[in-house]
């Protein structure tokens, strides 16, 4: 089954802005355009978005895509219980119905023929069929599409269309530039800025490396959690090798080769 979660917190998510990306999503917002939000895995998509929904006072909606998830999961199903048959709505359904933004997280781990929903509403129509019980419904103002991915990463099996990619503006996001990335991890994990410096500097030469096969480099999420597991008192070399090392490879010699690194990152 899919993973759904909504949010409507008080308080505006922290969220260190790296260009225009907070005013891009506002003029796409205002002009009821969806958005594709494109970069590495723990970048910052995932915030990105909490902080603009609650910024713009939306609630937030959000599905986890995976090569499971079907067009019902999306849109909703007929329920037996009671001996009663009672229609119930996905999350897509929901989002349009009360005007949340939604975010699909991972679009491309989702089936083609399931991303093939969104296209009615990803443009102008901004409609939702719902085929089961012939309902048509149409998205108010407030309602924006939001759908993520990690292109970086992909092979050409999982990749968006042209015609569903073409539907929506396009927001690039990369790692922060160092400045904006100790600034994070400070703010995140509660970090003085010697260790944020310091897991900037290892992150910096983790991504430089060209001879291990990763899939993924190191993510600022991953530098957030490090940093939270050395305040709370874990030894420096220790939380590196569990939060970042061993999270990043199974391979012992590779392995071996990003503690190399840890260390003298942390020698210095």
């Amino acid at each position: 089954m899919y993973r759904t979660e909504t949010h409507s917190a008080p308080a505006i998510p922290f969220y260190a802005e790296q260009g225009d990306e907070c005013r891009l999503f506002e003029h796409a917002f205002e002009q009821r355009l969806p958005a594709l939000l494109k970069g590495p895995t723990g970048c910052g998509k995932t915030r990105f978005v909490e902080h603009m929904a609650a910024r713009l006072g939306r609630p937030l909606i959000t599905v986890s895509c995976h090569d499971d998830l079907t067009a019902a999961d999306l849109v909703g199903r007929y329920l037996i219980g009671d001996g009663n048959t009672v229609w119930n709505d996905g999350p897509l359904a929901r989002a349009v119905r009360t005007g949340a933004i939604c975010y699909l997280d991972e679009v491309v781990e989702a089936r083609k023929d399931t991303t093939v929903v969104l296209h009615p509403l990803a443009d102008d129509r901004r409609q939702l069929p719902i085929e089961r019980t012939g309902e048509l419904l149409q998205a108010p103002p407030e309602f924006m599409l939001v759908v993520s991915y990690n292109p970086g990463y992909q092979n050409l099996l999982k990749n968006l269309k042209p015609s569903t990619r073409q539907r929506f503006v396009a927001l690039v996001f990369d790692y922060p530039a160092p400045e904006i990335e100790r600034r994070i991890i400070v703010a995140e994990s509660g970090a003085d800025e010697r260790l944020a410096t310091r897991l900037v500097k290892l992150a910096s030469a983790l991504r430089r490396l060209t001879d291990q096969d990763l899939e993924e480099t190191v993510s600022t999420r991953l530098l957030v959690v490090a940093a939270r597991l050395i305040v709370s008192g874990l030894p420096e070399l220790t939380a590196c090798r569990a939060a970042i090392v061993d999270a990043l490879t199974d391979d012992a010699d590779t392995a071996e080769a990003l503690n190399e690194v840890v260390l003298a990152a942390f020698e210095q």
